[in-house]
């Protein structure tokens, strides 16, 4: 690929464009991360809404192990987001031409962690079982608050039930019958058609990269985790080298 493609990717001065590139890009990595997840863990790492609810079941039936267990993942995914956010911000303040990538460099490299923690769960699953999951939760948090920040929260990767509640709003809108009365000034209901493409791609990657990721873990196991890993070094090296020359100089 040119340098200048991958450059685009992560670079500060940001467009639509780039965003929506960035965007499926990571919702392929986070679909996969996720089925590869429930493979190796047992559950989806990504699903804040249904780790909350567990915990007030699990506290309700008085099981404080699953309570202690999933209220570790929620701090874990939060803990992402704020390593993301802090980052970021260090980056920005220095005027770094990785400032995006610094994260999902970071990220890359937990990736090859989970591989290498979850090729030892066999072992001892009591301990690395807890910390493979919590690993995951940080990486999710990793990366969304990555995207959310990059996309001024237009973006979300690594869970689709944002995603599906705006692609059925815009679908609302496209089915709407404007042939109805309607008073003084009223506008027709229209549809944002580039917003139902791009909510509709990401939607998409992600399930691929679901199915990628499951095919993954199901023949070769945690080694799966390399081209993942791989493709957000792709996704960042360019700015980094880009900062690395600058200081050279």
């Amino acid at each position: 690929m040119p340098i200048n493609y991958l450059r685009g990717f992560t670079r500060p001065e940001r467009t639509d464009q780039n965003n929506r590139r960035l965007g499926r890009s990571l919702a392929f990595i986070a679909g996969a991360a996720n089925a590869g997840g429930l493979l190796a863990v047992g559950q989806y790492t990504s699903h804040m809404s249904g780790v909350v609810s567990a915990l007030a079941d699990n506290l309700s039936l008085g099981d404080i192990g699953l309570v202690v267990t999933g209220f570790c993942s929620l701090m874990a995914f939060m803990a992402g987001a704020a390593t993301s956010a802090i980052m970021i911000n260090w980056g920005r303040r220095r005027r770094a031409h990785s400032e995006y990538a610094l994260p999902l460099m970071l990220e890359a490299a937990m990736l090859l962690c989970f591989g290498l923690l979850g090729a030892n769960l066999e072992k001892d699953r009591i301990l690395f079982l807890p910390a493979t999951v919590a690993l995951l939760c940080f990486v999710m948090g990793l990366q969304n608050a990555m995207i959310t920040k990059i996309s001024k929260a237009e973006i979300r990767t690594t869970h689709v039930t944002g995603l599906v509640t705006d692609i059925g709003i815009e679908l609302g809108k496209m089915f709407y019958w404007n042939v109805s009365a309607s008073g003084p000034g009223a506008s027709a209901v229209k549809a944002d058609r580039s917003k139902l493409i791009l909510l509709a791609s990401l939607l998409g990657m992600f399930f691929i990269g679901g199915i990628a990721g499951a095919m993954g873990f199901k023949y070769v196991g945690f080694v799966s985790t390399v081209p993942l890993s791989v493709i957000l070094v792709l996704l960042a090296v360019v700015p980094l080298a880009d900062d690395f020359v600058a200081q050279r100089r």
